[in-house]
C-alpha cells in the first residue's frame, strides 16, 4: 500500500465495509462506513480548528492525538487509535476525548445534526 498520505484520510479512506467506530462522545459504536464517515463529518464541523500533536504506528495500530477548540471556543483533546488488517483496511477506530465539558457539548451538537440519520440510543 504506497499511497500518498498527505491524499487520504488517516481512516476513512480504508474502513471496512462493517468497521466499527467507539467514541466518548456516543453511548455506542457505529458500525459500517457510512455512518462512521457521517460521524467524523459532523464532528469536523464543530471544530474551529484541530492540530495534531502526536502519529505514531505501532504494529498494527496508528496512534494520533490532537488538540481542537470548538467553535464556542471551547478546548478539546483527543486520542484516536485506528487498528489495521494485514491487508490495511480498517476494521475498528476508537476515540476517547476531554474534558468532559467539551465532550458533552460536542455530544449534544452531534445528537441535533445526525439524530435523523443515526439510531437514537447513539447519542448522550
Amino acid at each position: 500500500m504506497s499511497h500518498p498520505q498527505a491524499e487520504r484520510h488517516p481512516f476513512l479512506d480504508d474502513l471496512t465495509a462493517d468497521a466499527e467506530l467507539v467514541s466518548s462522545v456516543l453511548r455506542g459504536p457505529v458500525a459500517g462506513r457510512d455512518g462512521i464517515r457521517r460521524v467524523v463529518d459532523a464532528v469536523g464541523t464543530f471544530y474551529a480548528s484541530q492540530t495534531p500533536t502526536f502519529v505514531q504506528n505501532v504494529g498494527s495500530r496508528l496512534f494520533l492525538e490532537y488538540e481542537a477548540v470548538l467553535n464556542s471556543g471551547e478546548k478539546l483533546s483527543a486520542a484516536v487509535i485506528v487498528d489495521h488488517n494485514p491487508d490495511g483496511s480498517v476494521p475498528r477506530v476508537s476515540v476517547r476525548m476531554s474534558p468532559l465539558g467539551a465532550v458533552l457539548a460536542l455530544a449534544t451538537g452531534l445528537r441535533e445534526r445526525l439524530s435523523q440519520q443515526l439510531r437514537q440510543d447513539l447519542f448522550l
